[in-house]
């Protein structure tokens, strides 16, 4: 079921006349950081008077983080910003200065505003900056109802100014760092605590305050994501491949590529795009130049290779049956939705219900579906309900499942009423 968000963003505005639209092209442009651009801390002495600059200060700390992204191996931190009232910016390079738990330590009870907060996290936490709670403007965005919760989307609409995007997907590794470059980072926290006090006020008139807090708090406590079961599996365009040994093919080049994207840190994309690992498992070449014929490989960094990658498709020719990859990977939960009709028809009629439940709810109270309730959540809790089937049951099952207990109590009654009723259907 489709939900209306919320009426002051997004697709569900009304068309916009000429005038309105003048108007948003009229949205001043934020340009250079209003003390100017603060040199980038790249020493102990310049990170200690840092240090010092935000003890003295106070209230919340916006802090964002530029990664490398696409350009190298991982998903370290390569600048990180802060802004604090009677600390001013500080821009500080974590390449130069891999330890910022003297910062954490002074900082620790104040709050960091961050947004998106589940990206930039893990690799604050590696250079030991670690908030002790936690205010996400991307998340409070979606919690009201926003549809295009982006920083630069949520700083037009709430505060009415732009910001400049164009550095967003640069490469924050090189150095030095241009001055453009700079000025777009310092200007991304320069707002981020004036965007946290309008959706904080929002969030309260809304009656959603006490359910964002849970969720900052869900979101710090959460740990460390677990690596992935088979990453190889997730190579963009392996629907394309039907059997074991090509799928083979795409698990030796898929790891040959991880090893050296690690070696030489580089964005393992780069090495070989996916689409190449793809198109050498279907048409499985025998020599160097069949695999050069096979267009990515014969450019840029492939290039250097080829004798490695032929290297890995001969491999996996080689392997026994019992050697190679099962056709899709094992898993804990239910079998993908689209199956349910034929193998469940029961949990199919369960899964309408409640998704049409979750749906309802999440209409009422202006909020995506997925923020309102994991989708995975709702397809276990489906698939497999607890018996006897009450509000009591189902809320056991979704605290089971990481519910926070501001959903629990929205959702837990109207399901256990979905499922209840979906098995009385004839």
């Amino acid at each position: 079921m489709a939900n209306v968000l919320n009426p002051r963003t997004g697709d569900s505005d009304p068309a916009p006349t000429q005038d309105t639209a003048d108007d948003a092209e009229q949205a001043p442009l934020l340009r250079e950081p209003r003390d100017g651009v603060p040199p980038v801390v790249a020493d102990p002495a310049a990170l200690a008077e840092a240090v010092d600059a935000f003890a003295a200060g106070s209230g919340p700390v916006a802090v964002d983080a530029e990664r490398a992204s696409g350009y190298r191996y991982g998903q370290r931190a390569y600048l990180v910003q802060l802004r604090r009232d009677g600390a001013g910016s500080a821009l500080i390079d974590p390449i130069a200065c891999p330890d910022l738990g003297s910062l954490s330590a002074v900082l620790d009870g104040a709050e960091m505003v961050l947004h998106a907060a589940h990206q930039d996290l893990p690799c604050l936490s590696e250079v030991h900056l670690r908030p002790a709670t936690l205010f996400d403007t991307e998340l409070a965005g979606r919690l009201l109802g926003y549809q295009r919760v982006g920083l630069g989307s949520m700083v037009e609409r709430v505060l009415g100014v732009r910001l400049a995007k164009e550095h967003s997907a640069v490469d924050w590794s090189v150095r030095p760092l241009p001055h453009d470059w700079l000025s777009y980072a310092a200007l991304d926290v320069e707002i981020l605590v004036e965007l946290r006090d309008r959706l904080e006020s929002e969030l309260a008139e809304a009656g959603k305050l006490e359910w964002a807090r849970e969720e900052f708090a869900g979101v710090l406590a959460a740990p460390p994501k677990e690596p992935r079961t088979d990453p190889w599996r997730r190579t963009s365009g392996i629907h394309r491949v039907r059997n074991q040994r090509a799928l083979g093919v795409v698990r030796e080049l898929w790891n040959e590529r991880d090893r050296i994207a690690r070696e030489r840190d580089i964005s393992p994309g780069r090495v070989l795009p996916d689409a190449a690992i793809v198109d050498a498992a279907l048409a499985m070449p025998r020599s160097q130049a069949d695999l050069v014929a096979i267009k990515q490989f014969g450019v840029r960094l492939a290039r250097r290779y080829v004798p490695t990658w032929l290297k890995s498709v001969d491999r996996a020719r080689e392997l026994s049956s019992a050697e190679l990859p099962q056709p899709s990977a094992p898993g804990d939960g239910p079998p993908p939705a689209n199956r349910w009709a034929d193998r469940d028809p029961a949990a199919a009629k369960r899964l309408d219900a409640a998704r049409s439940a979750v749906g309802g709810v999440a209409e009422r109270v202006v909020m995506p579906t997925e923020n309102l309730l994991q989708p995975d959540t709702v397809r276990r809790l489906a698939w497999s309900p607890p018996s006897p089937v009450s509000a009591d049951t189902v809320a056991a099952h979704l605290r089971e499942h990481h519910a926070r207990e501001w959903q629990v109590g929205l959702t837990a009654e109207i399901l256990a009423e979905a499922l209840r009723g979906a098995a009385g259907a004839k």
